[in-house]
């Protein structure tokens, strides 16, 4: 009698347990509604969330609109470059500004050269030379070329060592000089035969002042010019550009009259504050992705113990929380763009690109990451899941066309590289197959090759009906079919209740609802007792 008394009592507490552990997984996967219905407990996370997205967006604009000054003003000063320093450039010109007879490349680094040494009585800009140690930079004239040469075509003969020398030459801003007078008075000349480039190197300083109107400090900009005559192909045709290196630096000495510089504290305690919400986002999203690793293991001895099954890898993913790993990501992102900007703002640092970059990232995150609570809702919620569902296949999926991808960008980037400009380098080659993949711009591809040789325009035709054809109409549609079998998929299991999984199944044999009451109790009591021989001790 006493031992069918002590069976009962031990069948009693075991289903107990079972049935506390049950719950306990029910209330880890609910909602934060719903656990606020359970328990009372508030939504701390998702309050914080909402505010996150608030205020990180705010700081991404005030930063976005600082960054745009600041690129719009190097832009602007490189265009100002380009009139000042190339003669009769036009803006219509741009990328084929090119120099065919001797004279015009004398006529050129003259026009260069007298150009920087009046600089100051022809820009409008606020520029200067720059200077080391009080003394100003010159501006460096070099060429490069093959160290010895002997060339004639007429006779189809050659000799040339390959190794290139080069010589330079230094011009002061004080120094002008007349056409004509370069290679007397500085005894330099130029070889075309064995001639690859003439490079001028020159230093200008200025100050965006614009920043002034926003609040913001003025900062100082060293540009470090390169104008180079390129002379590589030695095909008659020497192309110019210019090149800018941009360092941006802290103004030695500034003064702004009617300034209080409250504006500048407001604006740093903004991005503080930002940084608090986002690390405690982060400490609080870091706990749960651990209470969901511990939970995962008591499930998985759980199983072990009671069901002598093993818990497939599947369902133990199921306690990660990909949103709180994304949240991290964004939180971290944040914080050390913050960061970053505070370093701008105060003028200790100038990595605009870096800081823009963090920044935008982790906005972008954020605002992802809303796509969670729009899962709460059950005709979102399964848009939420076919995009889970399908994202492995989809990899996949990605993975086999890439491997068709590659092999047409590789054999177009060398067949119609010469002939075509969108096929000249291989990332060119990507981007034009991919806007071809969605329909753009294909005519202009197809009748840019009709001048071309028979042979390749014929193979041009037949590679790109083909592309076409096969990603178009094959490949996009496999892509779209995949998903629309994984949403049918989904939309059956939701439409009949049908448990996908082990742990769905298991949780779902809980009727307890939220507001029932029976979520009141401890946490950890379910956890004291994981196996059916403590029931019996």
């Amino acid at each position: 009698m006493e031992d069918s008394q002590s069976l009962l009592s031990a069948h009693t507490l075991e289903s107990k347990v079972v049935e506390d552990f049950r719950r306990r997984l029910k209330y880890f996967f609910m909602n934060p509604c719903e656990k606020y219905r359970a328990r009372g407990r508030k939504p701390w996370k998702l309050m914080l969330q909402i505010v996150k997205i608030v205020i990180i967006t705010i700081q991404l604009v005030t930063f976005g609109l600082s960054n745009e000054m600041m690129v719009t003003f190097k832009d602007e000063n490189l265009m100002a470059f380009r009139h000042l320093f190339l003669k009769g450039y036009k803006d219509h010109r741009l990328g084929s500004y090119a120099l065919y007879t001797k004279a015009d490349v004398y006529d050129h680094i003259y026009f260069v050269v007298n150009r920087y040494t009046g600089l100051q009585n022809l820009t409008v800009g606020n520029l200067a030379y720059g200077k080391v140690e009080g003394e100003y930079m010159p501006l460096t004239l070099c060429q490069e070329l093959y160290r010895n040469s002997s060339i004639n075509p007429g006779n189809e003969t050659f000799d040339i060592d390959p190794r290139v020398d080069k010589d330079c030459i230094s011009i002061y801003p004080m120094q002008s000089l007349e056409n004509g007078s370069l290679a007397t008075q500085l005894d330099f000349s130029l070889d075309f035969r064995r001639l690859l480039s003439v490079n001028i190197y020159l230093t200008l300083k200025t100050i965006n002042l614009q920043t002034v109107r926003h609040h913001e400090l003025p900062d100082c900009y060293d540009f470090h010019i390169m104008i180079m005559f390129n002379n590589h192909a030695h095909s008659g045709k020497i192309k110019v550009h210019v090149e800018n290196d941009v360092r941006i630096n802290e103004c030695r000495e500034w003064s702004v009259e009617g300034t209080s510089g409250k504006i500048d504290y407001l604006l740093l305690g903004f991005d503080s504050v930002v940084i608090l919400a986002c690390f405690t986002s982060l400490v609080l999203c870091t706990r749960s992705v651990i209470n969901g690793i511990q939970l995962q293991f008591e499930f998985n001895t759980f199983f072990n113990a009671y069901y002598n099954k093993a818990v497939t890898w599947t369902d133990r993913m199921e306690f990660v929380n990909g949103w709180y790993i994304l949240i991290i990501v964004s939180d971290t992102l944040s914080i050390s763009g913050s960061a970053l900007k505070i370093g701008i703002q105060t003028k200790f640092l100038t990595n605009y690109d870096v800081c823009s970059i963090l920044l935008g990232t982790a906005t972008m995150l954020v605002w992802v990451g809303v796509i969670r609570y729009l899962g709460f809702f059950k005709k979102y919620n399964i848009l939420i899941l076919t995009l889970r569902a399908a994202f492995p296949n989809v990899i996949r999926f990605c993975c086999c066309a890439a491997m068709i991808y590659l092999g047409y960008c590789f054999c177009g980037w060398i067949v119609l590289g010469p002939y075509h400009d969108k096929f000249r380098t291989f990332d060119r080659v990507t981007e034009c197959l991919f806007s071809l993949i969605n329909g753009d711009d294909m005519y202009a591809t197809f009748l840019h090759m009709r001048d071309k040789s028979y042979m390749v325009w014929l193979f041009s035709r037949v590679y790109l009906y083909s592309f076409i054809s096969l990603f178009i109409y094959m490949v996009l549609s496999l892509f779209i079919a995949l998903i629309t079998d994984t949403y049918e998929t989904i939309k059956h299991h939701q439409q009949d209740k049908v448990p996908v999984s082990q742990l769905q199944a298991f949780i779902a044999e809980c009727r307890d609802q939220p507001e029932s009451g029976r979520y009141q109790t401890d946490e950890e009591s379910a956890s004291c007792c994981l196996s059916p021989s403590c029931c019996c001790g």
